[in-house]
């Protein structure tokens, strides 16, 4: 399904009905294990996906549901806890839609974050990534279909839809928190299956260092709309066929887990400075 920015108009003013004014600088979108930051927002109005018009609801494991504006590290923010999924049946505009209404209410960059399989076989499960780039290959893009011209071009360019500028303060932070950071490519898989080991293979062959079922439609949008882009990665497995052993949701989840302190404590010296 594609929405006219009409659409995105009615969410965003349902929302500025809601907010009696506040306009959020920041988007955080959280991926598996960080949720929990949008209940520490200060002064915060949650509004449920599901309240929202065209909202879709976000069914995964561990995905609250639901949109958290108020003020973190200082920073007035609008945070999602929990995404939508191509995967759970949604279009990619479905699950992009939410990074085009924070844009019309004010936003201006975009904190997001995953939990992903780890391709990099000097690296390991637990260790965080800073996302440099991704890799999205064959499948539609969330924008396919007639432009929306409000937001951008037919044709964007997608030379630098991680911000420099943001990778340099991520790398400064997690520096000054000693805090190691991997760098890497994240590549985009719809899921829900997990990977195969071929798939995995090429996945290394064609430059990835993660493999993930998230984050890359949402950054497209963003990049679209010209908003900065900052993303992490927290690597919770080995991706299939490195290790002989299966991949569990439960894995992904202990791990994420295991590594919450110190990934929220990453993203939230980062976002101080946003």
């Amino acid at each position: 399904m594609g929405y006219a920015f009409a659409d995105y108009q009615k969410s965003a003013d349902f929302l500025r009905h809601r907010l009696n004014g506040f306009a959020p600088r920041v988007l955080m979108v959280l991926g598996s294990g960080l949720g929990f930051l949008g209940d520490l927002v200060e002064d915060a109005v949650a509004v449920p996906y599901g309240d929202i018009p065209n909202f879709k609801v976000s069914t995964a494991p561990g995905h609250q549901g639901r949109l958290v504006f108020g003020w973190l590290q200082g920073v007035d923010v609008a945070v999602m806890q929990g995404r939508t999924h191509h995967y759970e049946g949604y279009s990619y505009q479905d699950v992009s839609y939410g990074v085009r209404v924070a844009r019309l209410l004010g936003a201006e960059r975009l904190v997001v974050t995953n939990a992903a399989g780890c391709v990099n076989t000097a690296w390991q499960a637990g260790d965080l990534m800073l996302i440099t780039d991704h890799i999205k290959l064959f499948m539609d893009s969330p924008l396919r279909g007639p432009n929306v011209d409000q937001f951008g071009p037919r044709f964007p360019d997608a030379s630098h839809l991680y911000t420099p500028a943001l990778q340099t303060l991520a790398r400064r932070k997690a520096a000054a928190l000693g805090t190691a950071l991997r760098e890497g490519v994240y590549m985009y898989f719809p899921g829900p299956q997990y990977e195969t080991p071929a798939e995995v293979r090429f996945a290394r062959l064609a430059g990835a260092d993660a493999v993930g079922m998230s984050t890359v439609p949402e950054v497209i949008v963003a990049g679209h709309c010209g908003m900065e882009v900052l993303g992490l990665t927290l690597l919770t497995n080995m991706a299939a066929g490195i290790l002989d052993q299966p991949l569990s949701e439960a894995e992904v989840l202990e791990t994420a887990a295991a590594a919450q302190t110190r990934f929220s404590r990453l993203v939230l010296a980062c976002l101080e400075e946003m």
